[in-house]
């Protein structure tokens, strides 16, 4: 019984820090162009060397 005196905090702290973690990376904008990326992963801009 005394252990969940400490594990309940112990999740509520790290459950807030991964809520802060995921408000900090919505606003640095980590997810707003989720599908811009993937194209880019596909397109192929490198072009050979004419030497």
């Amino acid at each position: 019984m005394n252990v969940l005196l400490i594990l309940i905090p112990v999740s509520i702290i790290l459950g807030g820090l991964g809520l802060c973690g995921f408000l900090w990376t919505l606003r640095s904008g980590q997810y707003d162009d989720a599908e811009g990326s993937a194209a880019r992963l596909l397109l192929d801009d490198d072009e050979p060397d004419k030497d």
